[in-house]
């Protein structure tokens, strides 16, 4: 299903952008994704998480692939173009090994979560280095399995600091300004925190990972509401990874051990889900397959190639409000899969 009708939304599948990769073209595990502010508007930044090590070669530390990708979407297949690649595996400064989130502020900074360093690194937006900041933990400003990052108007910094099951926020140099949350199941307590995310009133979700919840809080960390209960039903969650929310207040969940996005109203009432439409291969797919005639002879043999165009453990998705286009990291299919949110989409008539 290419278009999606549901609850006066129209949901309709754009494009992928991706490919296997360890540099360039293409994807090496992608967890998290960005989209630029002002000028940037239409590049989209990705954290590629790689692989360790090569498999079997125990004294190669060398992770593949490891690195943030900057890159502009285009608005249909073929328009998508790699602008650079910046830091790589290691615990120098500039370097990641787990990076899990990425944001950007209103200057163009970009900032990575790493949850193996416990630190944050920032950058501009051409990738050059500038400084990084958080010590490992459990005290106040501390940090012990940063994930998901989101941004504030102020350019306030709201982290899901995972393994402490709690929500932190600093400002942009890293001063501790509040926590809240706690190991457990209750309202406001969390478990495994992932994605975090804002809505135009300053309201922030937070995908309760173990919890297979989503919950809402203030800006200071009160509790407002939670939506989403253990299972595989509609409306229901298999530990949540991102989150995001458009400008219409619709709540956006990869629901990651499910397979799926679904997509929730601002109360937290069910709306749709989305399972992946990736119909057609991405524009730097197709010249991987064109280029071994072994691969398109294969891809003919196929009986069942729908099982391709789904998601496979989406972990971060972002709503590019300058597009009113919603970006999911389909992160086992190494690609993006973009979705257009229509406003005006006027149902086909009957002509026969």
């Amino acid at each position: 299903m290419q278009t999606q009708i549901a609850a006066g939304r129209v949901f309709d599948f754009s494009h992928a952008v991706g490919r296997s990769a360890a540099s360039g073209t293409g994807f090496r595990v992608p967890v998290a994704v960005a989209t630029g502010t002002g000028d940037g508007a239409g590049v989209a930044y990705v954290v590629n998480r790689g692989y360790e090590m090569v498999p079997n070669v125990g004294w190669n530390r060398t992770a593949l692939g490891v690195r943030i990708t900057k890159l502009v979407l285009g608005g249909v297949s073929g328009e998508e173009e790699i602008v650079t690649e910046f830091s790589k595996y290691g615990d120098a400064p500039g370097q990641v090994i787990w990076p899990a989130g990425v944001a950007v502020d209103s200057q163009g900074r970009v900032y990575v979560t790493d949850e193996w360093l416990n630190r944050i690194s920032v950058f501009d937006g051409d990738g050059n280095f500038l400084k990084c900041w958080g010590d490992s933990g459990n005290g106040d400003g501390e940090l012990d399995g940063p994930s998901g990052i989101v941004i504030d108007s102020q350019d306030d910094l709201y982290i899901s600091d995972t393994r402490n099951h709690r929500v932190q926020k600093f400002t942009k140099d890293g001063t501790s300004l509040a926590a809240w949350g706690g190991y457990g199941s209750g309202e406001g307590q969390l478990d495994s925190p992932w994605g975090i995310a804002l809505d135009s009133d300053g309201y922030l979700y937070v995908a309760d990972h173990m919890n297979h919840r989503v919950q809402k809080f203030t800006p200071a960390g009160e509790f407002t509401a939670s939506f989403g209960s253990p299972g595989t039903g509609r409306g229901e969650l298999g530990r949540p990874s991102g989150v995001a929310v458009d400008s219409d207040g619709d709540v956006y969940v990869c629901d990651w051990s499910n397979d799926r996005v679904q997509v929730f109203g601002s109360d937290g009432r069910f709306v749709a889900t989305l399972q992946g439409d990736a119909y057609e291969l991405s524009h730097w797919a197709k010249m991987t397959v064109a280029a071994n005639p072994d691969a398109v002879r294969r891809r003919r043999e196929v009986k069942n190639p729908q099982v391709e165009w789904r998601f496979s453990l989406p972990s971060d998705l972002v709503f590019d409000t300058a597009h009113q286009r919603l970006v999911v990291v389909d992160t086992q299919r190494m690609r993006l899969q973009i979705y257009n949110k229509l406003k005006d989409y006027t149902v086909p008539s009957r002509t026969i």
